[in-house]
């Protein structure tokens, strides 16, 4: 399939997996990986090691703060989520979808029906742009502004998340990710990523930087 799909020639379901299974995902030979881990945010700076395994679980060591030690693995445990293969039918089997409205730059809104937590998706071309979702008292929408061409599939390198009350849509926070990605043997591996928030209507700015990283020995039978 080219890379530049008409969506007007598509089903709703055809456009979507088609940018669905053009995300980037590590195979069933992805080995994990070690790295050296630093955490930046105002003039605190924290260091330790990550542990990622072939299945990825994920330790993090030497941090003396336990609390910037669990936002480290929440950070790693996020991007790597994605990373997981799962293929589109185990996913979205039992959905069903229908076109929305399309953009002046044409991207293509994606119904979805079936969805416990009521997804909706945008793709522009063969990548998922937005995302949609709401989960009890809040819902959040996920902006992709730029993304990476590993030639494997694409990778999001700039997004922000909005978070709002899904009653009265008021603004409960923003997030902004800059995300940059190095090539480790066949593999992409997040190298850094900077996050701008804002906590109580003050914005905070974290980066994440991991270095030294070695993919692991794949274990053989």
């Amino acid at each position: 399939m080219n890379d530049t799909i008409e969506l007007t020639e598509l089903s709703a379901r055809d456009a979507f997996q088609a940018a669905y299974e053009n995300r980037y995902t590590w195979d069933e030979s992805f080995p994990g990986f070690t790295a050296d881990v630093t955490l930046i945010q105002g003039q605190e700076t924290y260091t330790g090691k990550v542990f990622v395994r072939a299945d990825l679980t994920v330790e993090v060591t030497g941090i003396s703060d336990e609390q910037v030690q669990e936002s480290v693995y929440t950070q790693l445990r996020d991007v790597i989520t994605h990373r997981k293969r799962s293929s589109f039918e185990k996913s979205h089997s039992k959905h069903e979808f229908s076109f929305g409205e399309i953009s002046p730059d044409g991207t293509r809104e994606i119904l979805v029906k079936g969805d416990a937590m009521g997804s909706n998706y945008k793709v522009r071309g063969k990548e998922i742009c937005q995302v949609s979702r709401v989960m009890g008292r809040m819902a959040f929408t996920i902006n992709t502004k730029s993304s990476l061409d590993t030639g494997s599939g694409y990778l999001s390198a700039a997004y922000s998340a909005i978070f709002r009350n899904p009653e009265t849509q008021e603004l409960l926070n923003k997030i902004d990710f800059q995300d940059t990605y190095e090539k480790v043997g066949d593999y992409y591996v997040m190298a850094k990523q900077v996050v701008d928030s804002l906590e109580k209507g003050q914005p905070i700015n974290t980066e994440f930087h991991f270095s030294n990283i070695q993919l692991l020995e794949k274990a053989t039978a």
